[in-house]
């Protein structure tokens, strides 16, 4: 096997605490929004490792945690900030992934996505925003479904993304990445009911996906800057995959 296929630490059950400051990752932010309550359906499983994969190196690159390359073919490459690790264990993950040397960014999303459901679904659970609900199939297998517990952290993130794609707000940078990411997952005509699939959206969307961010202080530039090229590298990456 060789370094470039070596395969980063599986999240594991230590990662169900998250940060030491309780606050959530965007990844998590963004599994809850894409989280159907009427249905008790993730939208965009197909895509799903990559955005969440893509969720999780933006929220590096937020944090300061990463900074961006070019690669040797010019490719957008990926590498860890040595004295800046992440305190949240399942970003810590994708942390010590790139800290051994840069990587292609479609490398780490390939590499790091597959064990993101999980552990990120268990952390919403555990929070109360969603619930695990035992049930038999056909009436004797066991089984479970995702319900929906508490909608208000889901309700104020939809607004959040709505004002900015919707009404023009000018967005934090989480919102900023958040509202792209949705839109690179292929499911926001999904959300119509909440977010009118119009070509003012998209436009909008397409701006964010540009890095088109709007005004930030100085010492958020640099961290928009590399997330808004991640970002943009993991829609071009989710868009060649097939839709399910």
């Amino acid at each position: 096997m060789t370094d470039e296929q070596r395969e980063p630490r599986v999240a594991s059950q230590e990662s169900v605490g998250g940060r030491a400051d309780g606050a959530q990752t965007l990844a998590e932010d963004l599994l809850l929004v894409l989280f159907q309550p009427q249905s008790g359906t993730i939208s965009g499983e197909g895509t799903l490792y990559y955005v969440l994969a893509g969720a999780v190196l933006a929220d590096l690159g937020l944090g300061a945690h990463v900074r961006t390359g070019t690669g040797r073919l010019g490719g957008l490459t990926v590498e860890a900030v040595a004295d800046n690790p992440p305190s949240d264990h399942l970003l810590r993950a994708t942390w010590e992934y790139v800290a051994d040397k840069p990587r292609g960014v479609q490398t780490v999303l390939a590499a790091t996505g597959p064990t993101l459901r999980e552990p990120l679904l268990d952390r919403l659970i555990e929070r109360g925003e969603l619930r695990r609900r035992a049930r038999r199939s056909l009436g004797f297998i066991p089984s479970s479904v995702i319900e929906e517990s508490d909608s208000a952290r889901r309700r104020a993130l939809l607004a959040d993304i709505r004002a900015v794609l919707v009404d023009g707000a000018e967005p934090t940078p989480r919102t900023a990445a958040l509202a792209a990411l949705l839109y690179g997952s292929g499911t926001l005509p999904q959300f119509d009911r909440d977010i009118p699939w119009t070509s003012p959206v998209i436009t909008r969307a397409e701006e964010l996906k540009e890095g088109n961010w709007g005004a930030d202080a100085t010492a958020q530039a640099v961290a928009r800057s590399v997330t808004s090229l991640i970002v943009s590298n993991v829609i071009v990456a989710a868009a060649v995959l097939p839709r399910t």
